[in-house]
């Protein structure tokens, strides 16, 4: 028998990588079920990083940008996905299995979106001073809305604050954790985070960004020359907080990240309030008015974008059927 993937599983495969990830730690596989009849997307437990995503909430958070993105590639070879989430109950790694339904032709704007899956870089570091209009900022707010999620785009400057009051705190500690240090310097190099990626000092923009080269412990920015550079600081929220909103959230996430991405706008992730429960709940309540946080991110037009290297597809591709685990 002819073990080789199907063309069409290459295709979903190669789009499902290029997901964003925490410290790109590419947390998931995916299964072909038989040639081209269906593509299942898994989070992969192995490659999550258990100090700081304990509940594995951010594991899943990637694996539904990746499960966008494969949804985003079956629209592109012209044909509706059908996708069925969570599909097995007693395997709750087992994230989706996405088919193929009717033919139709792709939307205009979901080919800008599939266009962009390539073009879509996390940014670490402040943005240039070319602003992000407000049209493109709706525009992202629709894209969320549309995957059942919340985009607040935080306008007021004291919500600002108070947000990167709470990032910084949970920075501050996380230096001060020599385990969690150690888990993070492992993801740089050239399977996690480039180095040439770390390069600007975390403390330069309002919000802490994550020290992977220990850059604060040699030498401190002055307060002055904090915060440009910001760009817009919004939080992806959901209703509700189980593993389907996660899934959800990170559907959400990639769509609008796709879209910005279109317009020339990546974005900055600073989750780091996001794992550590009383943080988060904090954010859920003075922030976020309730509704559950799932992502902190700025957004802004880089001066230069650096692209991240992807696994190989015969790391992340498989053929069906996945023994069950337990």
């Amino acid at each position: 028998m002819d073990e080789k993937p199907g063309r069409a599983a290459l295709h979903l495969a190669r789009a499902a990588s290029f997901a964003p990830s925490p410290h790109n730690s590419q947390p998931w596989f995916f299964v072909e079920e038989g040639h081209d009849r269906g593509f299942e997307v898994h989070a992969d437990p192995e490659r999550r990083m258990p100090l700081t995503d304990p509940d594995g909430r951010e594991m899943v958070i990637a694996c539904g940008a990746a499960l966008f993105n494969a949804r985003m590639a079956v629209r592109h070879l012209g044909f509706q996905p059908v996708v069925d989430v969570l599909p097995a109950l007693a395997d709750q790694d087992f994230l989706a299995r996405v088919g193929f339904g009717a033919h139709a032709a792709a939307t205009d704007e979901e080919e800008s979106l599939a266009r962009a899956v390539p073009l879509r870089h996390t940014h670490r570091g402040p943005f240039g001073p070319e602003p992000v209009t407000e049209e493109v900022l709706s525009d992202l707010r629709d894209q969320a809305r549309a995957e059942g999620a919340i985009l607040q785009v935080l306008d007021v400057p004291e919500k600002v604050g108070m947000l990167a009051r709470l990032v910084n705190t949970a920075e501050r500690a996380d230096r001060a954790d020599l385990w969690r240090a150690v888990e993070l310097t492992h993801r740089v190099g050239p399977t996690g985070v480039p180095v040439a990626g770390c390069r600007a000092h975390p403390d330069a923009t309002l919000l802490a960004g994550r020290d992977y080269l220990g850059l604060s412990r040699r030498y401190t920015v002055p307060e002055r020359r904090r915060g440009a550079g910001t760009g817009i600081v919004a939080v992806l929220c959901t209703p509700y907080d189980h593993r389907a909103d996660w899934l959800l959230a990170g559907q959400a996430l990639q769509r609008l990240l796709l879209c910005a991405a279109g317009h020339g706008v990546m974005a900055g992730f600073h989750t780091q309030p996001l794992e550590r429960p009383d943080l988060r709940e904090e954010v859920r309540r003075w922030v976020t008015a309730g509704r559950h946080p799932q992502m902190v991110l700025r957004l802004g037009r880089p001066l230069h974008t650096r692209s991240t290297l992807r696994r190989p597809l015969y790391d992340v591709l498989t053929r069906g059927p996945v023994p069950l685990r337990r």
